[in-house]
């Protein structure tokens, strides 16, 4: 593996570095407080080409790799975890779904727009009574003719906790749903549903303890009429669509962990050296220094394993594991770093005024969000050969 960056990469990363401290940071406590969506941040995110950059020219984006992706949500994650997972979400989730496995007429429909932030798609798996437990699905998906020769899909169900579900650029849903008698892996088929379409109800927003800027929503299938081109990719593979585009998620939330550490790390030096104790910066103390470079270990082993599972993938290479593997590795650094630079910070950490608070706020749902730590172990167990069962 090559640990340098390409020119273009470097060049690139500079770019997304100064647009995320210039243009998402300073307003990024505002938004978190009033817990607001930020739409105008997304509309210079759309300029920058960002929601674009790993689709196929042909429809408006870059073409670009997993690499480049990771080092957009890298930073943008640095600086405000909300807008990283919206455009984290809406690209490697919602837009995949549609890129991966759309017909070339879906894609001629949805793509261009999305490249352009006009549009964003979500990703509905997760239902009230299945998380970890995808297969479980209870979304159900009828066939249907119409009078008029029509023929089609009748959804009815719920999803929760579903990322961009009721943004002002929500324009189509993709839904999984039970499609064959019994349901179960080979029984889900994936759907596009449009954000407009009769019988779909997008609940209030959730109060979250983190990401409190980001949309994050149930949705309500009631007879929800589709056509048949709605169907997305083949009719039954629908789960292994979902786990496809997953493993490929990992990696970008592990992005998204990976600039949180960081913003952690940096935070703590620099109060480190600014606020004095007993006569001297708290920096020189040992207990401080070894927190500090503890903080600075996990990162930097974060950021390995993250860009490693980013390179396999665009290597063509096996990169399940690798996933898991910086998932789990970024995810959890991010939660230790943010509780050691909370202490760092001492009562100035437990207050909003320092960004630090909303960090260890943020922190949390990464070991959860795309597979949480436990069920990513069980991945890797499996990998390894053992009788592992779910």
């Amino acid at each position: 593996m090559d640990l340098d960056l390409t020119d273009d990469q470097r060049r690139f990363h500079e770019v997304v570095r100064a647009f995320a401290d210039e243009v998402v940071a300073p307003g990024a406590a505002d938004r978190d407080e009033r817990e607001e969506f930020p739409l105008e941040i997304l509309a210079r995110i759309a300029e920058l080409g960002l929601f674009g950059l790993p689709f196929p020219p042909e429809y408006g984006g870059a073409g670009a790799d997993a690499l480049t992706m990771c080092l957009a949500l890298e930073e943008l994650g640095r600086v405000d975890q909300s807008v990283a997972i919206t455009v984290s979400a809406a690209v490697g989730l919602g837009g995949t779904m549609i890129d991966r496995f759309g017909s070339t007429a879906q894609k001629e429909r949805w793509l261009p727009p999305i490249c352009t932030g006009e549009a964003i798609a979500s990703f509905a798996l997760t239902e009230p009574g299945g998380g970890s437990d995808a297969a479980s699905t209870s979304t159900r998906a009828t066939p249907w003719n119409g009078a008029d020769g029509r023929t089609g899909w009748r959804i009815d169900g719920s999803k929760a906790l579903i990322t961009n579900a009721g943004t002002p650029l929500t324009r189509v849903h993709v839904v999984t749903a039970a499609s064959e008698p019994g349901g179960g892996r080979r029984g889900l088929s994936s759907f596009l549903v449009p954000a407009d379409a009769g019988g779909v109800a997008v609940e209030s927003p959730y109060r979250k303890m983190g990401w409190r800027s980001s949309d994050t929503r149930g949705l309500a299938f009631d007879g929800c009429e589709v056509d048949a081109d709605a169907l997305l990719g083949d009719r039954g593979r629908g789960f292994a669509q979902c786990l496809d585009v997953l493993t490929d998620a990992r990696i970008s939330i592990a992005a998204l962990a990976v600039g949180l550490a960081q913003a952690c790390l940096d935070a703590s030096v620099s109060y480190a050296m600014v606020r004095s104790a007993f006569g001297r910066p708290i920096g020189a103390n040992q207990a401080i220094q070894t927190k500090v470079a503890d903080m600075r270990i996990a990162v930097e082993t974060a950021r390995l394993a993250t860009y490693r599972a980013a390179w396999l993938r665009d290597q063509g290479r096996p990169h399940v594991a690798a996933a898991s593997i910086a998932k789990v590795v970024s995810s959890e650094a991010a939660v230790a770093c943010s509780r050691d630079a909370v202490q760092i910070h001492g009562g100035f950490g437990f207050v909003e005024e320092y960004p630090v608070a909303r960090f260890y706020r943020d922190a949390k749902v990464l070991e959860i969000g795309e597979g949480t730590s436990e069920i990513h172990r069980l991945i890797l167990a499996r990998d390894l050969g053992l009788p592992v069962e779910f």
